[in-house]
């Protein structure tokens, strides 16, 4: 004779038990955290209030309808829901308008250059890329799905993202290591209909491109007077170089761990060959610290730090972009003795280099018009419109809007989708 074990309920389940579907909808995640297993070392961690924050998440999915009787349930799903799929299947375009296709975002990692913690894997990194979806959403209302992928190869990447590119509006590509970055983003780029943006690389770039206008004015200048020099040639630091260029800086050296990138320099890879050909025109060679004496902007992207003595050799009325977290490559207290502008990438400092100034808006507008690629032009629109928030009040400790602004994200998005219609990559 046999016996069937016998299965304690889980109070998980026996919740739903006991609500009805339509409360089960608007239950809050947090109300459900006490039911997650939990250890001593859980309860240890959660006495630090960022591992308590995080407990269960930080996302959820929501209904957009209510089903709480068979009508609505025909229409949600079988059999009123096949009308719908009918409809796109003879008309691909109408899934913008009859599913969420149109306002979700995939945000994409492989965990391979996570923050400053480097290469910590697909597990490790959902914390993060959480934290970018809900900053989607609670700054310009875009939905976004955190996919961490267990692989590193370039090709299985771009693979795995086309083939699942149909249910998103948009790709965002978060925390992938240089250059291999580079390759994906250009390759996705070629292949779909839809945007493609590496916020580490563009984000960074649109910010700093602000800050740096709008630092010259505070100093009398416009950017074309500008020498800047940029530490760090990853991800982040090709692409704020290429969008000064573009910008128009007067000249811009870039240097990485071996020193000054220049044209014919040894074992330079495509992307830094590629930089090393439209900068340097004073084909400097040789140490970051020889080029920092008499340059009027430095713009750190990267963990290596500036002695004090480097510093004070920068032309009069300098600007410092120092954004390596959490240790800027110049301590703010020190910059100031040396410089008019002093900016980091933290948010306990004035003039905060912070992504979130971008990525919301650069989305928004180009969801609101089913932009089929995010433009050169289009991000040089984005920089100048964040720029231009500051107006009347721009000041040495006030050069880039503050996150909170919520004037940013409709700024941003109009600008953007403005510019999306005239380069011709707008469908709406």
């Amino acid at each position: 004779m046999s016996h069937k074990p016998h299965l304690r309920p889980s109070p998980l389940a026996a919740s739903h038990r006991t609500l009805s579907p339509s409360t089960w909808m608007g239950t809050r995640t947090d109300s459900l955290r006490g039911f997650y297993v939990t250890s001593d070392r859980s309860s240890r961690l959660d006495d630090d209030p960022a591992f308590a924050l995080h407990r269960g998440g930080k996302l959820e999915v929501r209904s957009t309808v209510e089903v709480n009787d068979q009508k609505s349930l025909s229409l949600a799903y079988t059999p009123g829901v096949a009308r719908v799929c009918t409809a796109i299947a003879d008309t691909p375009e109408l899934a913008d308008t009859y599913t969420w296709k149109n306002n979700v975002v995939a945000v994409v990692t492989d965990g391979t250059a996570v923050l400053g913690l480097g290469d910590i894997g697909p597990e490790a990194s959902l914390p993060v890329m959480e934290g970018k979806s809900l900053l989607f959403k609670q700054f310009a209302g875009i939905d976004s799905v955190p996919i961490a992928l267990a692989c590193t190869d370039v090709d299985e990447i771009v693979e795995t993202v086309v083939r699942m590119a149909p249910s998103f509006g948009g790709i965002n590509l978060e925390d992938i290591s240089a250059p291999r970055c580079f390759e994906i983003e250009q390759r996705l780029r070629e292949r779909l209909d839809i945007p493609v943006f590496h916020d580490d690389q563009h984000g960074t770039a649109i910010v700093a491109l602000a800050a740096i206008r709008n630092a010259a004015r505070v100093t009398g200048r416009e950017l074309s007077d500008l020498r800047a020099v940029v530490s760090g040639a990853g991800a982040s630091g090709i692409a704020v170089s290429r969008m000064l260029i573009r910008g128009g800086i007067g000249d811009i050296a870039v240097a990485d761990s071996k020193g000054l990138i220049y044209e014919g320099r040894p074992g330079l890879n495509k992307y830094k060959a590629e930089l090393a050909a439209i900068s340097n025109k004073a084909g400097l060679q040789g140490s970051i610290e020889s080029a920092l004496a008499g340059a009027d902007v430095f713009v750190g992207l990267s963990a290596g730090e500036v002695p004090e003595e480097v510093v004070a050799t920068m032309a009069d009325n300098a600007i410092i972009c120092a954004m390596a977290n959490p240790n800027p490559e110049v301590h703010p207290d020190v910059a100031r003795k040396y410089a008019a502008v002093v900016a980091t990438g933290r948010s306990d400092f004035p003039n905060q280099i912070n992504n979130v100034l971008a990525f919301p808006g650069v989305f928004r507008g180009a969801l609101d018009v089913r932009a089929t690629q995010i433009t050169e032009n289009m991000k040089l629109a984005a920089a100048t419109a964040l720029a231009d928030l500051v107006g009347d009040d721009l000041a040495p400790d006030y050069i880039i809007p503050k996150p909170f602004d919520e004037r940013v994200v409709p700024a941003v998005a109009a600008a953007v989708a403005d510019q999306a219609r005239k380069d011709g990559v707008a469908r709406a």
